[in-house]
């Protein structure tokens, strides 16, 4: 899992409108990074889905499995952040897949 988290950091939280200038997060106590929540899950998906390959499904596949866990999706599947493209998972999915698979592939960050 240390491999992944450490990817994720260096490609994604230095990158992250969440983080400041030297990509360390600025989220609060009473924030929390879906990314960092629900990382071992989303590997999980990106690892066991058919539609690895296929990133509009792959996508649907972790709306799915992952954001019905989440506490800020509602009753009838809509989420403010995902509204408001403030979600790190939504925002930056494509990246974090990215990562993951190239984590998987042997390939240093």
């Amino acid at each position: 899992m240390d491999k992944y988290i450490d990817a994720i950091k260096k490609r994604v939280c230095t990158i992250c409108a969440d983080s400041d200038e030297d990509g360390f997060c600025t989220l609060t106590d009473n924030e929390k990074c879906a990314v960092e929540i629900f990382l071992p899950r989303i590997i999980r998906v990106v690892h066991e889905s058919a539609n690895r390959e296929n990133m509009d499904l792959l996508y649907i596949e972790l709306k799915e499995k992952v954001c019905t866990e989440c506490k800020t999706r509602m009753v009838n599947g809509n989420c403010y952040l995902r509204k408001d493209s403030n979600c790190s998972l939504d925002r930056y999915f494509s990246l974090i897949v990215d990562t993951i698979q190239r984590v998987d592939a042997g390939l240093a960050f």
